[in-house]
């Protein structure tokens, strides 16, 4: 029997088997952020322990900093305490930070992909969820706690435990108007927020192999939202290309026996999943989240559901509750629903490709954002892409659309920052999660696509982007 993606790098990486079955794994490449890291260095500082491996650390301030105006600092005190603590930790420990006036300085998932830190099978953890980003590039990436900092900063390892396996084969051809992220809404509304606990997904198929690696990170970062402990995606020539000329990839002969290596990453074809699961996405419509989670979903040319029709009776009240929080009533059209918002960015749509998209729309469509937004936001994930979109122009439809133009940041993806949502408000966002008060405290998150988000906010509603994209066409 063959050996999964997920198996071969787990493997490659194992230090020692416990007696219990727990494995200590060598972890290659530690992500560190402003918000979980300072318990870990405090405690490090108690007991007299140094980091172990500076160079296998890479440090970015991205949930708390502010995305307008940096000079006058942090005006929020414990964020600006968090950001000042990563600076003063990282600097005595010798550890590689930006900080949010460094111009490599951006979301740590978009960052450390686009300077080449993160590598085919290699092993990554950071203090946050979306870690699972990364394993687009062919990586077992996965989110760690506190005190699981703590030991990877002390040992560069880590006790955990193997997850079970699942491969999720996309099929079909997927349609115009639709993107990663309207696959990945699609596939948690499948199988559900918890459709994959315990398991680390695979993503295949011909779909899949037909992604950017914008998309392929997407699509990793989301599989979090299904309840996945991690999402890896096989490496292929999409993978080389994207990783040959980063900054810290190899070089010259270096280069080509990483090539090598590499290019065993990916499952054997014998290789047995513990669950295997096929979609396929030629019918598929842009997706909208209704409610207060991910799985909460239907297509744009849908309506809110009914939980009368829910048999499962805490499926049906979770239902309910989700109605009330999001000030919805049955059978309402999706793109009858007024919006107060917009935010295009996060670890999940905060690259270049999702900012083209979404400024592709705004072209076509023309005009203004609608009266009824109070604020349309758009965020690139790091300050590479805020150079590379200015340089296309972007930034210029973006404003002459209405839009703030603003620096790289986690921003209005959660409620750690200034940019946050009031009570009651209701936002189209191209971010990962819409539980309850993510955005803000008593605020109302709908999950989408960019190019989605930009027609939302020219329409004021949810609109088809299909729709206005043919329509473009048709008066060319």
């Amino acid at each position: 029997m063959g050996f999964t993606l997920y198996d071969k790098i787990f493997d490659a990486h194992v230090v020692h088997i416990e007696a219990d079955g727990a494995a200590l794994l060598y972890i290659d490449r530690h992500l560190v952020n402003e918000v979980t890291s300072p318990q870990a260095f405090e405690s490090m500082l108690l007991e007299h322990r140094a980091v172990w491996r500076s160079q296998a650390n890479l440090a970015v301030a991205d949930h708390n900093v502010p995305t307008t105006d940096r000079s006058a600092g942090i005006s929020d005190a414990t964020s600006s305490i968090q950001v000042e603590a990563l600076r003063i930790n990282t600097a005595a420990a010798g550890i590689v930070h930006f900080g949010m006036n460094d111009p490599q300085q951006g979301i740590v998932h978009v960052v450390a992909p686009e300077i080449g830190s993160t590598l085919p099978g290699m092993t990554i953890v950071c203090g946050d969820s979306h870690t699972s980003t990364h394993g687009a590039l062919g990586t077992l990436a996965f989110g760690i706690g506190t005190s699981e900092i703590e030991h990877v900063l002390s040992t560069q390892t880590l006790l955990t435990r193997r997850s079970k396996s699942m491969r999720i084969t996309v099929e079909g051809v997927l349609p115009s108007g639709c993107t990663a992220k309207d696959v990945a809404l699609a596939i948690i509304g499948r199988i559900g927020s918890g459709g994959a606990t315990g398991h680390a997904i695979e993503f295949a198929g011909p779909v899949v192999v037909g992604l950017s690696m914008e998309g392929r990170m997407t699509l990793c970062n989301m599989s979090i939202e299904a309840g996945a402990r991690a999402g890896l995606i096989a490496v292929d020539e999409t993978t080389l290309e994207y990783c040959r000329h980063r900054p810290h990839a190899p070089k010259g002969a270096d280069w080509e026996r990483a090539n090598a290596e590499w290019a065993t990453l990916h499952s054997d074809g014998d290789a047995v999943f513990d669950a295997e699961i096929q979609i396929d996405v030629t019918d598929l419509a842009p997706q909208v989240t209704w409610g207060t989670s991910p799985e909460m979903v239907t297509d744009i040319t849908g309506h809110v559901p009914d939980p009368q029709f829910i048999e499962d009776r805490r499926r049906r009240a979770s239902h309910i509750g989700a109605l009330a929080y999001m000030d919805l009533a049955p059978g309402m059209p999706m793109q009858s629903i007024m919006l107060d918002k917009v935010f295009i960015g996060s670890c999940t749509n905060g690259r270049i490709e999702d900012l083209r998209a979404a400024a592709e729309v705004l072209g076509a469509m023309g005009g203004r954002i609608a009266p009824n937004i109070k604020l349309a936001l758009v965020v690139p994930g790091s300050g590479a892409v805020k150079r590379q979109a200015e340089q296309e122009g972007l930034h210029e439809i973006f404003l002459a659309a209405g839009f703030e133009w603003r620096e790289a940041g986690c921003s209005m993806c959660l409620a750690m920052n200034a940019d946050r949502l009031e009570p009651g408000e209701r936002v189209a966002s191209t971010s990962n999660r819409n539980f309850e008060g993510r955005q803000g405290a008593g605020g109302r998150s709908h999950l989408l696509s960019p190019a989605m988000a930009a027609a939302a906010a020219l329409a004021g509603h949810f609109a088809d982007v299909r729709t206005i994209m043919q329509s473009e066409k048709k008066t060319r």
